[in-house]
């Protein structure tokens, strides 16, 4: 259980929004499909247990815990099927067959939409609270954030899609699908505010938005619009020095166990507890519920040891320097991404065998080996019969300056500043847990703008590889032509995006 003043007390309330949906003023109302909201939110309190519930939305089942990894994954070449244990439904996003039934798909859909809506339900009943405006602009910061983010998410993988930023409160409410660049330009404008009214990192109240996550986040919503100028200045805004500045932790690892979570690096996280009896909340999507578990299950899927239902691709495996391959040192961020056969774990206390990793192998540099995924697992100190089946409380890092520093370089890249995108990408590659030769390298040399662009892609996969950015930069990547080979064999521009779910279309009559 984490001891650290933070969060925990946000993602386990007994959410008040659900009250919103089903309160009312008397017994005599004339349309009862009418949402009334009169009564809330009144006070600081209430408008900070409503802020609550959105954070708990994106915490849960439906997002992080599980589903939103699931799908930003299956959509990018990071991963390939574990075996025959990935299930059907994540098996026809991972080949490219989506349906508007997807469950997968419909799940993530539907919970950013609770997300929007918890949050228009913030920011529209804000101006009632009076008795404290500090926290009560701090908290509809907060609300921006959220929605932003998720707006961002909207965006990126179903494109085009109806924005509310208003509480629905009746059927006429609904909206039509508006212009992807007009969902990109909603995430712009409410990342832009919320930057402005929040705070600094805390030294105690961990795990909520701060001005500093608003503008990384903005700085990838304004990348993937073209915005290449307002990304790099929304990015500068990130402080790399005092009380509030980030910086990249020297050891690697830091960024992905428990131990180390809320270190330099990080810049926005999301927090699980682990009460020790294996619980996850299976049951709610959207986190409701005072007594639920609050663990992922994130450990449990990707887990060497554990389910192994992805595991990484060999295009992926094989993209880390090796001197095998000709480089003049391997790559140690392999060994910190990977687990496999071979490799010790439980503290060091136990080897990695065949038979402890269920399904399939995979082929690095020639050789047929079984490779696991190690970042944010808990093997590093589990012995094997604790880490078979282990929800686990690792918290999620959602974004670290390492991601800063590549994304400014990819800027710079493309405001011509090459020189300038190769000293960012040096930063990274200089942590005293990597430290990799600087570019260029007799791989990737970076005498033109071509040559970096190069460079940053490959750094960008050797950083990040499994933290959910890779479907986003492909994306940007192939409208810019970038790739020599399409990196999605079943990819055509009709399969650009996702569908709207089929359920959102029959309740929806302006689809």
């Amino acid at each position: 259980m984490k001891s650290n003043k933070t969060f925990k007390y946000l993602i386990t309330l007994g959410l008040i929004i659900t009250s919103i949906f089903s309160c009312k003023k008397d017994l005599d109302i004339s349309n009862p499909n009418v949402v009334t909201t009169d009564n809330y939110f009144k006070n600081s309190s209430e408008l900070t247990a409503g802020t609550y519930a959105i954070y708990s939305t994106w915490h849960a089942i439906g997002l992080v815990a599980r589903e939103w990894f699931f799908l930003h994954d299956l959509r990018s070449d990071d991963v390939v099927s574990g075996g025959s244990q990935l299930e059907a439904p994540r098996n026809q996003i991972l080949i490219g067959v989506v349906d508007p039934a997807n469950p997968v798909m419909n799940t993530v859909w539907n919970t950013l939409y609770t997300v929007i809506h918890r949050a228009n339900t913030v920011t529209d009943n804000a101006p009632n609270v009076t008795d404290n405006t500090a926290v009560r602009d701090n908290l509809v910061g907060e609300a921006k954030f959220l929605r932003g983010w998720a707006y961002y998410e909207l965006a990126s993988m179903w494109g085009s899609v109806p924005i509310y930023t208003t509480t629905a409160k009746t059927p006429t409410d609904y909206q039509p699908k508006s212009k992807v660049e007009d969902v990109f330009a909603q995430a712009v404008k409410d990342l832009t505010e919320a930057a402005a009214v929040l705070p600094g990192k805390s030294a105690t109240d961990k795990g909520r938005a701060t001005a500093s996550a608003a503008n990384a986040m903005l700085g990838r919503v304004l990348m993937q619009t073209g915005d290449y100028a307002g990304a790099k200045a929304a990015l500068l805004k990130i402080p790399t020095s005092g009380a509030d500045g980030y910086s990249l932790t020297p050891r690697f690892l830091d960024n992905f166990e428990e131990e180390t979570e809320f270190n330099n690096e990080s810049i926005f996280e999301m927090i699980y507890s682990d009460k020790g009896d294996n619980g996850f909340n299976w049951g709610s999507a959207v986190g409701d519920g005072a007594s639920a578990a609050q663990t992922t299950v994130r450990n449990q899927e990707y887990n060497p040891i554990g389910w192994r239902n992805l595991i990484p691709s060999n295009k992926i495996l094989n993209e880390f320097e090796n001197t095998a391959t000709g480089a003049a040192k391997t790559d140690p961020r392999y060994a910190y991404s990977f687990y496999q056969t071979g490799d010790t774990f439980n503290n060091g206390a136990s080897t990695l065998v065949d038979a402890d990793q269920n399904g399939n192998s995979s082929v690095v540099n020639g050789k047929t080996i079984k490779v696991g995924f190690r970042k944010f697992q808990l093997i590093y100190k589990e012995d094997k019969a604790t880490a078979s089946y282990h929800p686990g409380s690792n918290n999620q890092r959602i974004i670290r300056y390492a991601e800063v520093l590549l994304n400014l370089a990819e800027c710079e890249n493309e405001l011509g500043n090459t020189s300038a995108a190769v000293a960012y990408l040096n930063q990274v590659r200089a942590r005293p847990s990597v430290a990799m030769p600087p570019y260029p390298t007799s791989q990737f040399p970076v005498g033109s703008k071509a040559d970096v662009v190069k460079a940053i892609m490959h750094e960008k996969t050797a950083e990040m590889t499994n933290e959910e950015v890779r479907n986003i930069d492909i994306l940007r990547w192939r409208r810019k032509s970038y790739f020599t080979t399409e990196p999605l064999s079943y990819y055509t521009p009709a399969k650009e995006f996702l569908p709207i779910p089929q359920s959102e279309i029959d309740n929806n009559p302006k689809l």
